[in-house]
């Protein structure tokens, strides 16, 4: 092996490192190990590819890795992922001492085009919501995950790390576990807590004695099986479809829907900051478009010059 081939499996054996750093000692979530593990093997794979030294990469030879995913068609946010993964690569590699080099840090991530989040109008959130309503036991699980989704604003993946002891039904609250292992306490209106509590105590019961193990997931499966985010999104799409609202929609537009229908109705941005568990507030003002979006359209309906 030559001397590049060498540097390449140091490399390779620095990148492993790192994601047991984040996993380990950061505790970052599971998911987000493997979003940095395929970032970063299609940074390895570019390296090898292009025959730069990892450790002594320049400015302008991250840039090219840039160009290429550029010409790839790759979108604007994928680049900028993959950028950040490198970035708190080489972070971390300079704090360790690997390398004096951070070519990384001053190249400046592709401009996104500003596009404000998908939600549901009331009207379909409500065909949504009676599109379970039948007597099986999924119909019951259903609803009340929709319920439950719509009630907390939640990510699909908290939904399904949810554990029937981080509902509260007495307090309507529930306990969310968000990125980061962080946790908060988010509260529910009544019709979820009936829905959830009509779940729990009738059509749960079946469906855990289907499985062998003393499941504690919230919502199960047929089998009695924790049911995963990927699960749960495909019972979002199917009943979203039976409800004739468009194939596209995605169950993190009820998320969206859920922050929307705060501001709307006053509640000020810092506390849609903490009921969504967003880090940053930047992140959480994108909805206050939609609420102003919202009000333009009901001040051209409701003035006599609007039209």
């Amino acid at each position: 092996m030559d001397d590049g081939g060498r540097e390449l499996e140091r490399f390779r054996s620095c990148v492993g490192r790192f994601l047991r750093h984040i996993g380990g000692v950061e505790r970052l979530s599971d998911n987000t190990v493997r979003a940095y593990s395929g970032d970063l093997k299609s940074y390895l794979d570019w390296v090898k590819r292009s025959h730069v030294d990892p450790f002594r990469v320049t400015h302008a030879e991250v840039r090219g890795y840039l160009a290429e995913m550029s010409r790839a068609r790759y979108s604007t946010a994928t680049m900028n992922r993959r950028l950040s993964s490198v970035r708190d690569l080489y972070r971390w590699l300079v704090e360790e001492g690997v390398t004096t080099e951070d070519a990384a840090a001053a190249i400046v991530s592709p401009k996104r085009a500003k596009t404000l989040p998908r939600t549901l109008t009331e009207e379909e959130a409500e065909r949504l919501l009676e599109a379970c309503d039948g007597p099986d036991a999924k119909d019951v699980r259903d609803r009340a995950f929709l319920e439950l989704l719509y009630a907390t604003g939640a990510r699909i993946s908290e939904v399904s790390k949810l554990d029937v002891r981080d509902v509260d039904l007495d307090r309507r609250q529930v306990r969310l576990e968000g990125k980061g292992s962080k946790t908060r306490i988010v509260p529910i209106y009544e019709i979820a807590a009936e829905r959830v509590r009509s779940y729990v105590l009738e059509a749960r019961p079946g469906l855990a004695a289907k499985s062998h193990t003393h499941e504690e997931g919230l919502f199960l499966s047929t089998r009695g099986n924790r049911m995963s985010a990927d699960a749960l999104r495909t019972v979002f799409e199917r009943r979203a479809v039976a409800a004739g609202i468009d194939r596209r929609v995605t169950p993190h537009a009820m998320r969206h829907t859920y922050a929307t229908e705060l501001l709307s109705g006053g509640a000020d941005l810092r506390s849609v900051q903490t009921l969504l568990g967003h880090a940053d507030l930047s992140t959480t003002q994108i909805y206050t478009h939609l609420t102003i979006d919202r009000m333009k359209a009901a001040a051209r309906q409701a003035h006599p010059r609007g039209e």
